[in-house]
């Protein structure tokens, strides 16, 4: 079992699941993003409790059991210590009834006044009766059911027939297994209920509740209050209709525990709804969506497509209407029509005065500029030609009296916006001031619930939803699943849920979803009903620059992109320019940390014929550092343009050195997301004497603070020195937390991935560091690095053998020789790191290291024995 924690500032919820990944979860993933909470992490569960307090204060605000006999089978130590902390905190608790093997009737939930009916079927199916079959009367006063003592679910009858009934003693004598059939259907809600927030209640679920395995509730104490219930089928049951119990609220009278227990999952989408309301009430409102949401509806394409599948005059007619209807519902509400003046009047005549009709509505829509001939803009290798392009669309609009300062763009497929295109975004720029667009493709179309948003260049992209329609889905009878999937979709399912969990919702259509029957008319009028009918969400629309604005003072953690490798989706290889590759990408990067070696590290691997380093930078040299810093919002274009391609790329073992990433808390997030199978070489020192060489390194750099501050009033530095102090304090003292870096690496990246090298090992004896460096690589033909490396006395250290059979040494900034550092520094650092080292040696046994290295035994031993 694993135990999925959900942070927040001091207010925290606990969700007990049987996987990380199950539908509660899942569902809870938009709560997770808004202001109130921040990201959760998952933990392993094992049979203690986790700390539930800190300090003085509740750890958690709300408790869920995906299971609720997780719960109620809890031993008596946990059970008590939990309960009470329940009543101390007033923490409320979420239940979901699981389906068991053993099907129930009237059993009394332990310790409570609460009798429940288990495994109970939604649809009656006449089937035949075997011989063995059991007639059961349930304590819910049913007429007679039949179960199989074979434990089957399905139950046969061909025709009408006389059941003998049962008492609940006699069943209970009896050695065969009792199933209980109840055809339930037509969900309503407690419009009393005070849980009742986001849901509203007043309409009724019509037909059969999904899944076949529910459990009703019976209550014996004013404690408990139905939140939902439903009925037995009228067909089945026409004189008796009285509620079943499928939500139930306990007030907390009987125990002092507030709690709400579902009957069924979450496959039923008002329990969904439920749910987020059940969290906002036991969190006394800490855990709350907003209720406002905003919706823009793209229409792409507008002028583009086939002739007989374009838009008439009727169409135009009833998207105007149709449009009018939804304002009254949606302030602000317009269809956002995006165009390629090209394909006008390219239609039938009829088509062809359907376009007319567009542009003599001009001002009742908004607009934005699509591509002029539809082109995918990752395909244009020359930006002159995409701005060619560009400014005849937008000629096209100014000709026709289109706006042309919405800000904002959409590009045909979403091709350059993600992968990025980096002419794309400077054609925008240039001739349209594009401010804000939005795709399906970030980070990836699937699953939509993680599509997020960033900035790049000043433009910021927003996520763009499907609505289930596309330029095929033009006709109802050729819609995949028909018309009920459709509704479906509308009536809770997908479309329905994106709206209720997205406070932001911009979606793609097409002009084609517009005319025809009409598709998209219907299914956004139709939801946005829906919506009315069972929420309490108050929609509205706005520009798409106002969305945007709204969207990062939202989600402002976004802002920052997250590049991710092309070649792993294949949606993003088809949009994605054909003269790139992901061969170009480094195959293993030297993380660091700095003054360990990595230069010379760096050099020696440069030698080997089948290596190849990125080209210099021209700021900061052989470091590109690309993912620590401001270059990273450059962008993976010009990541890849200190990779330049070769003839042979599949031999050749590209990688990147950069020693400031070792100790970047964005970094191994940001490295993995692009080069998810790279491999990983760090070297690793007494982080005293690398503490010792930083500083050193910056007084001959001529750093004002090392010059005017002793090593040792660096390293003891309090927190209130003055801020230079206490930045050059953290750059000496904070990377030599190898244990911390090194687990945050970890966390990202598999052990597999990871080569630790001893620093002492490489100064003193590089050419078996490198032979074994090879093998973890797996780079063949193995290098033989004897008859390329050789010590030379002078500098102190190994230096490259040059054809001429002389040594190439590093340069002057390398290998200087330093006074001592004072022992009473030393002694210091020792103790500073006496835990940090400790770690490290754990975090070495457990990837399976065979030798601790000598510099960290004599680090620990020397700190014993002070």
């Amino acid at each position: 079992m694993t135990l999925t924690t959900i942070f927040c500032p001091g207010f925290e919820w606990l969700v007990k699941v049987d996987t990380a990944t199950t539908a509660t979860s899942t569902l809870l993933l938009p709560l997770k993003r808004t202001k109130t909470t921040s990201p959760y992490k998952v933990e392993v569960a094992g049979k203690s409790l986790p700390v539930l307090t800190n300090l003085d204060k509740g750890r958690y605000g709300v408790l869920i059991f995906e299971n609720l006999n997780k719960y109620l089978q809890m031993d008596k130590w946990n059970r008590e210590l939990l309960d009470k902390y329940c009543r101390e905190y007033s923490v409320g608790i979420v239940g979901f009834a699981p389906p068991g093997e053993e099907s129930l009737v009237g059993a009394q939930l332990k310790g409570f006044p609460l009798f429940i009916h288990t495994n109970l079927r939604l649809k009656n199916t006449n089937e035949p009766l075997d011989d063995d079959d059991v007639i059961v009367f349930s304590s819910i006063r049913e007429k007679p059911f039949r179960s199989s003592s074979s434990g089957r679910r399905s139950i046969k009858s061909n025709g009408p027939v006389r059941l003998k009934v049962y008492d609940e003693r006699r069943i209970r004598k009896r050695k065969k297994v009792v199933v209980v059939m109840v055809v339930i259907a037509d969900a309503q809600l407690n419009a009393a209920s005070p849980i009742l927030r986001l849901t509203r209640s007043g309409e009724t679920a019509w037909g059969p509740l999904p899944g076949g395995d529910w459990t009703i509730f019976q209550a014996n104490h004013s404690t408990y209050e139905p939140l939902a219930w439903a009925h037995r089928d009228s067909l089945d049951y026409p004189t008796n209709r009285s509620p079943l119990a499928t939500v139930i609220q306990d007030h907390g009278r009987y125990d002092g525990i507030q709690r709400v227990l579902f009957g069924g999952g979450l496959r039923f989408w008002l329990h969904k709804l439920l749910l987020l309301d059940s969290l906002s009430y036991l969190s006394h409102g800490q855990l709350s969506l907003s209720l406002n949401r905003m919706i823009l509806v793209d229409v792409d394409d507008i002028f583009v497509g086939e002739k007989s599948t374009r838009l008439k005059r009727d169409d135009v007619m009833a998207l105007l209407a149709t449009q009018q209807r939804i304002q009254a519902l949606v302030p602000g509400f317009k269809f956002n029509l995006g165009f390629s003046g090209k394909y006008f009047h390219h239609g039938t005549a009829e088509e062809n005065l359907g376009d007319d009709m567009l542009l003599e509505n001009v001002d009742r829509f908004t607009w934005f500029s699509h591509m002029w001939n539809h082109q995918q803009p990752h395909l244009y290798e020359n930006v002159t030609h995409l701005q060619l392009d560009m400014a005849l669309n937008k000629q096209f609009a100014k000709d026709h009296g289109i706006p042309t300062v919405s800000g904002y763009s959409v590009s045909p497929h979403h091709s350059g916006v993600y992968p990025v295109h980096e002419g794309l975004y400077e054609a925008w720029k240039r001739v349209w001031n594009i401010k804000v667009t939005s795709t399906e493709e970030y980070p990836h179309l699937r699953p939509a619930r993680l599509r997020r948003g960033f900035i790049h260049r000043n433009i910021m992209v927003l996520p763009r939803q499907t609505c289930g329609l596309f330029t095929h889905t033009i006709f109802i009878e050729r819609y995949p699943g028909g018309r009920d999937k459709l509704d479906e979709s509308i009536q809770g399912g997908e479309l329905f849920q994106t709206i209720v969990y997205n406070p932001i919702n911009i979606f793609m259509t097409h002009m084609s979803n517009y005319g025809n029957d009409r598709l998209a008319l219907y299914t956004f009028e139709s939801v946005i009903k829906f919506i009315q009918c069972w929420t309490n969400l108050r929609l509205s629309s706005s520009p798409p620059l106002k969305l945007g604005e709204h969207y990062f003072q939202l989600y402002p953690e976004e802002a920052d992109p997250v590049w991710g490798n092309p070649c792993d989706d294949q949606r993003h290889q088809k949009i994605w320019s054909r003269n790139k590759t992901c061969d170009q990408l480094p195959r293993f990067l030297v993380i660091g940390p700095q003054k360990t070696g990595t230069t010379a590290l760096y050099t020696f691997l440069s030698i080997h014929p089948a290596i190849s380093s990125n080209l210099p930078s021209p700021d900061t040299f052989e470091e590109i550092q690309f993912f620590n810093g401001k270059n990273y919002y450059k962008g993976l274009d010009w990541y890849m343009s200190f990779f330049p391609a070769s003839k042979n790329e599949s031999s050749r073992y590209l990688f990147e050195k950069s020693a400031t990433y070792f100790d970047g808390e964005l970094v191994p997030r940001r490295a993995h997301a692009l080069l998810p199978r790279a491999k990983l070489i760090t070297i690793l020192l007494s982080p005293a004497r690398r503490a010792y060489s930083w500083y050193q390194h910056t007084r001959v750099h001529g750093d004002p603070v090392a010059n005017n501050y002793s090593f040792h009033s660096v390293i003891t530095a309090s927190d209130t020195a003055p801020k230079p102090l206490r930045d050059l304090r953290n750059r000496c003292l904070n990377p030599g937390k190898y244990a911390q870096h090194l687990e945050r690496w970890l966390s990202f990246y598999p052990p597999q991935q990871l080569h630790i090298i001893d620093g002492e090992q490489l100064r003193q004896n590089p050419v078996e560091t490198l032979h074994e460096l090879q093998r973890f690589l797996k780079i063949t033909p193995a290098f033989n690095y004897s008859s390329h490396l050789r010590y030379d006395p002078k500098k102190g250290f190994f230096c490259q053998v040059t054809n001429e059979d002389r040594t190439k040494c590093l340069g002057k900034s390398k290998g200087r020789q330093y006074p001592p550092m004072e022992d009473k520094s030393y002694k210091f650092l020792q103790r500073y790191y006496l835990s940090h080292n400790t770690a490290l040696v754990k975090l070495l046994k457990r990837l399976g290291s065979r030798t601790i290295p000598q510099w960290l035994k004599e680090d620990l031993t020397d700190t014993v024995m002070t």
